[in-house]
């Protein structure tokens, strides 16, 4: 893309330059990222560039998450169950493993089948920022990291989530924390929601929609499939698009002229 198109140039301050990096260079830039784990820092240091420019995560915090497709690994159904076990099969050489996604797994939503990893996010209601993150395979419940995404800089005591994330213990837990519940109720075989609890629903429906508008940003960007091997390259690559996301939300911001109070 930088090759190819001048506005990737532009924002990446290359237009007058005749040194763009091509793709091996900027894989082995990511490589030295993926090894070193410096993803953290960076978007540590992104978030104080947010905050130096007024855009402090307030409103609350929307939690989601969204599935990151990679390629479909044709494997033998015997080469699948020794992988299922955490395993590589012993008759792969080092040339076939290092093309092989060992890591990545398979899960369902809406009927629908999907192959890779699920990125899940924490979105600031007020800006659209993504705060906190943490990626894990696909097969991974919604629910796994909850707690370990909780944005504790945020101003806003709202925490919005889907139905999904529903649980008396988390909800209990997120109270004794000083945190205002605000995650959809869940009805369950026998107990239909009340009328109440639907338009609880439809109210915190109108603010966790916000969650979704970072995913379809990084659709745009390519986010929603990689071409990477392995759980801590999706985490790599995930990273840095959210952290590019989140350069280019505030650049938008910015020159719309929105000033925060």
């Amino acid at each position: 893309q930088l090759l190819d198109r001048s506005s990737f140039q532009r924002f990446a301050g290359l237009e007058h330059s005749g040194r763009v990096p091509d793709a091996k260079t900027l894989w082995v830039w990511r490589e030295r990222l993926k090894k070193q784990d410096l993803i953290g820092d960076i978007s540590e240091a992104v978030g104080r560039q947010l905050s130096a420019s007024g855009f402090i995560a307030r409103g609350g915090q929307i939690i989601d998450a969204s599935i990151v497709t990679v390629p479909i690994q044709r494997n033998p159904k015997a080469d699948n169950e020794v992988i299922r076990q955490g395993d590589v099969p012993p008759d792969w050489s080092d040339a076939k493993r290092a093309q092989k996604d060992v890591e990545a797994r398979w899960t369902r939503k809406h009927g629908k089948s999907y192959f890779g990893y699920k990125l899940h996010a924490n979105t600031d209601r007020r800006w659209g920022f993504i705060r906190c993150m943490e990626v894990t395979v696909a097969s991974a419940n919604d629910t796994t990291v909850f707690e370990s995404i909780l944005d504790e800089g945020n101003t806003g005591r709202e925490v919005y989530a889907d139905r999904g994330y529903a649980k008396v213990a988390r909800e209990q837990a997120l109270r004794a924390a000083g945190y205002r519940d605000r995650i959809q109720r869940k009805g369950e075989a026998g107990r239909p929601l009340s009328p109440a609890q639907q338009r609880r629903n439809r109210r915190i429906a109108g603010d966790r929609a916000y969650g979704e508008h970072p995913f379809a940003r990084l659709a745009q960007m390519g986010g929603k499939c990689l071409r990477t091997i392995g759980l801590a390259r999706a985490r790599t690559v995930i990273g840095l698009k959210v952290i590019a996301h989140n350069l280019m939300h505030l650049a938008r911001l910015q020159q719309r002229g929105i000033v925060p109070a």
